[in-house]
């Protein structure tokens, strides 16, 4: 796989983080790998690892929510065989350190499970849907068992939905 994976460091809560441009890189390979999906040869994604202010902004700009989030992604468009840019991750610090603490998880795998969730995205993903939610769950899940990460939903409401109807 020739995926051209550019990753830039932002803001300083990053150096919390150990080698977050390996991780990136990494948790994305993993990702497409498991989707299955064909890409152009040196189809290109960017990695922004940002702050709560940034994402903040890029939020209210593109989404009309005025509040930072984990994540953000930008697809490109098109199909992802033929189009040589996929599009743009953006990750805050601020959100990302703040979650992996209220549930308890490193920062480590709680970026990598953000990376492969924005990634996801990118490629066409989604989880607006119960049935898109859960493939893209059980995507998730595999893409970060290559990493050495558990499960991070645990028992989210989709796998408990699915649970009530066996």
């Amino acid at each position: 796989m020739n995926l051209a994976i550019e990753v830039s460091v932002e803001a300083g809560g990053w150096a919390a983080l150990e080698a977050p441009s390996q991780l990136a890189r990494m948790a994305i390979l993993a990702a497409a790998e498991e989707s299955g999906a064909r890409f152009t040869s040196n189809a290109e994604v960017s990695v922004l690892f940002c702050d709560d202010a940034f994402i903040r902004e890029l939020n209210r700009k593109w989404r009309g929510i005025d509040k930072p989030t984990n994540v953000l992604s930008f697809p490109a468009g098109g199909d992802p065989a033929a189009a040589p840019l996929l599009g743009d991750i953006a990750i805050s610090f601020g959100t990302a350190a703040r979650e992996a603490r209220e549930e308890g998880k490193s920062l480590r795998d709680h970026v990598a499970h953000l990376v492969v969730h924005g990634f996801l995205h990118l490629i066409g993903y989604d989880h607006i849907e119960a049935s898109e939610a859960e493939a893209m769950e059980a995507l998730e899940c595999a893409a970060l068992a290559r990493l050495g990460i558990g499960d991070p939903y645990g028992a989210s409401p989709v796998k408990e939905a699915a649970g009530a109807h066996e």
